[in-house]
């Protein structure tokens, strides 16, 4: 049912936007399949997944660019799913820019006011608010071809925000810009964000992308919802292999072992032979005892892995590679026949071939079942 009243539809316990049951077909494939979300006003949700996952199709149903084979969209409430996109009150920063090359920064920015036929007025005030925002004021006379990538980014998000609407969709906006710059922009976003208090869906197929910009991140694969959570719940807590090892960078040490509960600890014995090493965890879960001798995998972040200086190491370990960062020296290390990666700090003096005694923090240990691919504590 649709709403009828405004007011109810921006009433506060609404979600902004809510997905039930969504599916997309294109002919005989499945492109996205039951996915359920929902998100709260003034939250920044990031759609993440790599290449083919279904994210930006998702981002095209909820804006209304792609009919839907199943499911439901609601936007405060407001059942949006037949709706045409020019009524469902959202605005859409593309990844192209799509500026109009032959008009100026400020007949871009208020060419779909003009469009809606707004007073010269009102679009006036408005090109100027946002130019404010935005900082690019001085640009507003210029056209698209004087621009840098940067700025041009800005001009189509001052497009969208001119709009005031319920909801902004971002479609991998940052992709065509410079490693600099792009850190320039999600810092600017971010910001924007926080100003504004905006409800915001962001695609991104950067996993450090969607940690530093979300409050809560979507991860897809294969048209699948993989997990739904805060950054650092699903940095630290992975539901699955997948998320593991997609989030992250260097991603999380996906080690396999033996587990074996001994007075009240678990014992996972990694690899065989003159190679194996023993690993003590903590007090392990009731779902990790079922699986007593049995083969689990154990994931642990780099960072978790540091010297272990004077104190009574968990491992000692051989270093088979280096990386030097600056700030950071990656160590590949070799873990009962399989390599991890440890974080240390860029002024850590370590040469390769050396033998390392290491600490591992095991408070945000995970421990996975190699069959169903799931966390297990």
């Amino acid at each position: 049912m649709v709403e009828s009243s405004s007011a109810a539809i921006d009433s506060s316990d609404r979600p902004a936007l809510e997905v039930r049951g969504l599916s997309k077909s294109f002919g005989d494939v499945k492109v996205l399949k039951d996915i359920s979300m929902s998100m709260k006003r003034g939250e920044f949700l990031v759609l993440v997944g790599p290449s083919g996952c279904g994210k930006s199709t998702l981002l095209n149903c909820i804006a209304g660019l792609e009919e839907v084979t199943g499911g439901e969209i609601l936007i405060y409430g407001r059942a949006v799913t037949q709706v045409p996109p020019r009524d469902r009150d959202i605005a859409m920063v593309f990844q192209s820019y799509a500026l109009y090359p032959t008009m100026t920064v400020a007949e871009n920015i208020s060419f779909g006011m003009k469009v809606r036929r707004v007073s010269r007025e009102r679009q006036h005030k408005k090109v100027g608010e946002v130019a404010r925002v935005l900082q690019i004021e001085r640009l507003l006379d210029r056209k698209p071809g004087q621009l840098s990538g940067g700025q041009r980014q800005r001009v189509a998000m001052g497009r969208a925000l001119v709009r005031d609407p319920k909801l902004f969709l971002f479609d991998e906006p940052l992709s065509n810009l410079d490693a600099k710059l792009r850190v320039e922009m999600r810092g600017e976003i971010k910001s924007l964000h926080e100003r504004l208090s905006a409800s915001i869906v962001y695609v991104t197929h950067d996993q450090v992308e969607a940690m530093t910009l979300g409050t809560s991140i979507v991860v897809l694969k294969d048209g699948e919802v993989q997990q739904i959570g805060s950054p650092a719940h699903i940095y630290n807590r992975p539901a699955n292999l997948f998320v593991a090892d997609f989030m992250g960078s260097p991603p999380m040490n996906l080690v396999r072992g033996v587990l074996h509960i001994e007075n009240g600890h678990a014992g996972i014995k990694i690899g065989t032979g003159t190679d194996a090493v023993n690993w003590v965890g903590e007090k392990p879960s009731d779902a990790l005892c079922a699986l007593d001798n049995s083969e689990i995998i154990i994931g642990v972040r780099p960072e978790a892995i540091d010297l272990a200086d004077d104190k009574k190491p968990d491992f000692v370990l051989k270093v088979t590679k280096m990386e030097q960062t600056g700030s950071d020296v990656f160590a590949t290390l070799e873990m009962g026949g399989q390599p991890v990666a440890a974080r240390l700090p860029g002024h850590t003096e370590i040469s390769l071939g050396d033998v390392l005694a290491l600490r591992i923090d095991k408070r945000n240990v995970c421990y996975f079942d190699p069959e169903t691919t799931l966390r297990i504590n």
